[in-house]
């Protein structure tokens, strides 16, 4: 092997350790920011301002994924990976230093907007520079990173507190930022700035003033539903042409993965409650369930990836999701108990497990749609975000005032079963 083809392989090795290693953060930073919440909301006394503790990281996103592909352009690989770190760790500080709620939030609307930044440059970056059998791997390896903090991430981070406060827990997950970034900066080094697709930054700017109206509007549905109005014509600006119409190829894949995040991620979030309100289940049995499908969706990924080759890569989003609609169902429409619970929620995890890989990979590949890697990059990680909101905000909606979430849960499979058919339209030819 040549010295230079040796480093090539160094190179791309570093770059797919540092996406794995941020991917890793990002989920310890989840868990530690939801673990200290009340925590957080007691000392600053802010019991009646839990939409500015909680809005922040997820405001701060949607604003940074219209801006990235700009940012990029401008400043380049390495100094974008600069001003995200700067953000992020200054973000971090003024989180930990806070005194008043908004002053918490404001630090967490940097960290979300500089998470969105090293999200964005992540992904493109493994869109041009891993081959698509390597990326799988890392799509797959990136959720495993879950695996660790679901299982110890709240127990640790309660003990952390414990010990030190919540102010220098919330500093845990900065080490694997600055180690995330170390390695894709090594991995990129010399790499020149890339030219964008120019989207229309007024339009997709709409994207996080209706992602705040949905965020702030909790309560007052007007106001959401206006705002996922709003939210829904920005996003479709950062989208390719045609995802709205299910034109086939990456379009469609974009479409299946926001129904994908719709389904999942809004019956996710009532789990704890379908399990003690409905199922009569203790608390903890509701964390086992709650904990099963990340679990299932992890290990089933790490086995996908030797099997996702040619046309069974197209399959396996189908096949996934169906068996995750199936899941869901099963969770909320089988006999009361929670045996039931935990084998359907397992079931939904494994179908996931089987349908994320493939799918994240069809949703960016370059040349069945109008949008470069960049561009291809954030416009995956806003439709599996606003997904996730979308049906976060819908299952608050739908179970406000009731015991019953059997309607609601059947909302979300039949999410996953319009996703099954959008993503059966993946393929660029007809059957």
């Amino acid at each position: 092997m040549t010295g230079a083809a040796s480093g090539r392989g160094a190179g791309t090795l570093l770059l797919a350790g540092g996406i794995v290693a941020l991917e890793f953060a990002a989920a310890v930073t989840s868990f530690v920011a939801s673990t200290l919440l009340p925590v957080v909301t007691a000392d600053l006394g802010a019991r009646d301002q839990l939409a500015l503790l909680i809005a922040g990281s997820t405001l701060g996103l949607f604003v940074a994924l219209p801006l990235a592909g700009r940012t990029l352009e401008v400043l380049g690989a390495a100094r974008t990976l600069g001003v995200a770190v700067a953000v992020y760790l200054g973000g971090v500080v003024t989180a930990a230093t806070a005194a008043h709620a908004w002053v918490f939030g404001l630090g967490q609307f940097a960290g979300g907007s500089a998470s969105g930044l090293l999200a964005v440059f992540g992904v493109s970056t493994a869109i041009r520079h891993l081959d698509e059998p390597l990326r799988i791997r890392v799509v797959a390896a990136s959720s495993a990173m879950w695996i660790l903090p679901a299982m110890v991430g709240p127990a640790a981070t309660l003990g952390m507190e414990h010990l030190v406060g919540w102010r220098w827990t919330l500093l845990v997950p900065v080490p694997f930022v600055l180690i995330g970034r170390l390695f894709v900066v090594r991995a990129t080094r010399g790499e020149q700035p890339q030219a964008t697709a120019a989207r229309p930054l007024g339009r997709t700017l709409l994207a996080p003033i209706g992602v705040a109206g949905i965020v702030l509007g909790t309560g007052w549905w007007p106001i959401a539903a206006a705002g996922a109005l709003v939210a829904a014509i920005g996003i479709s600006a950062i989208m390719p042409r045609g995802t709205g119409t299910l034109a086939r190829g990456t379009p469609s894949a974009l479409a299946s993965m926001t129904l994908f995040a719709v389904g999942y991620f809004g019956a996710d979030s009532l789990v704890t409650v379908l399990l003690t309100d409905t199922y009569r289940a203790t608390l903890g049995q509701a964390a086992i369930v709650l904990s099963a499908a990340p679990l299932a969706w992890a290990l089933t990924s790490l086995t996908v990836p030797r099997f996702v080759r040619g046309k069974a890569k197209r399959r396996f989003p189908v096949i996934g999701l169906a068996v995750a609609a199936a899941g869901v169902t099963a969770t909320a429409v089988g006999a009361p108990s929670f045996t039931v619970a935990l084998i359907g929620w397992t079931i939904t995890g494994v179908g996931v497990g089987l349908a994320y890989p493939a799918l994240y990979i069809l949703s960016t590949t370059p040349g069945t749609s109008d949008l470069d890697a960049t561009e291809l990059a954030a416009a995956v990680i806003t439709a599996e975000a606003f997904g996730g909101l979308l049906g976060r905000a819908a299952g608050g909606a739908f179970s406000s005032g009731t015991t019953d979430l059997s309607f609601t849960y059947l909302v979300f499979a039949a999410a996953l079963v319009l996703a099954v058919y959008t993503a059966t339209r993946t393929s660029t030819t007809e059957r």
